[in-house]
């Protein structure tokens, strides 16, 4: 296993954050004066690991190649769900020449408060692991499961309602990056399309194959903008790190 190996940044960026509910994709809300996935490039920028970026958009994206950002920049074509679009910038690293034990970083473009330093600490930590590491922080509020029940028969959907609080010792809340090995990655892939699975992140495909995957403690202002609320603290995050 190559102990030094090569690290291949990729942001996924082909989404367009429906929950968010804006009219423009996800990635290009303008925050401080940049959209999202320039501020996420910019982020990675900071990174000595890192030189450069795979940025996956999906087809019909006219805005991606119009911006600047702080890394040269290359482009693949993404799929209808995120694993395709992690698929298919796997397989653009993979077109380079790339060895099996180089390291593919997949960061996400509504992430873009990363601290530079969670980035090195998740890359630096992959490197001794024969699969990969991912950022993650414990849980801290207290986790409810629910159910649902009407209260009337006027009411048009049911209320959510407490069923019991789950143990969050052992609870994490993943982050990106997220970064792995890039053969391992390709065979878990790969077994994410042969049995069609639903994940939501890479880690979760390895899990399927019971291979460890690192927890890395990463920074509670590593927030994803996924509601408009979660734009407010982004902004604010955002500006109080660029005084440090």
């Amino acid at each position: 296993m190559n102990t030094i190996p090569n690290i291949h940044a990729m942001i996924v960026a082909a989404g367009r954050g429906s929950r968010f509910g804006a009219s423009i994709a996800k990635q290009y809300t303008m925050l401080e004066g940049q959209t999202l996935l320039q501020h996420s490039v910019a982020r990675l920028a900071c990174s000595d690991y890192i030189d450069r970026c795979l940025l996956v958009i999906s087809a019909d994206d006219s805005t991606a190649q119009q911006l600047e950002f702080a890394l040269p920049i290359r482009y693949a074509v993404g799929g209808a769900e995120r694993w395709q679009s992690v698929q298919a910038g796997v397989e653009a690293i993979s077109q380079t020449g790339a060895d099996d034990s180089d390291l593919v970083l997949i960061h996400d473009a509504a992430r873009p408060a990363v601290p530079s330093s969670d980035i090195d600490q998740v890359i630096e930590a992959s490197m001794l692991e024969p699969y990969g590491a991912i950022l993650a922080t414990p849980v801290a509020d207290t986790l409810k499961a629910s159910y649902q029940q009407a209260t009337t028969t006027e009411e048009s959907r049911p209320h959510s309602y407490t069923k019991s609080t789950i143990d969050r010792s052992n609870m994490w809340q993943a982050q990106t990056p997220q970064v792995f090995r890039l053969g391992q990655l390709k065979k878990v892939l790969n077994h994410v399309f042969e049995h069609q699975l639903s994940i939501t992140d890479e880690a979760s495909a390895f899990e399927h194959l019971d291979l460890p995957i690192r927890l890395v403690p990463g920074s509670r202002q590593n927030i994803k903008l996924t509601y408009p609320d979660d734009a407010i603290l982004l902004a604010a995050i955002l500006n109080i790190q660029s005084s440090y």
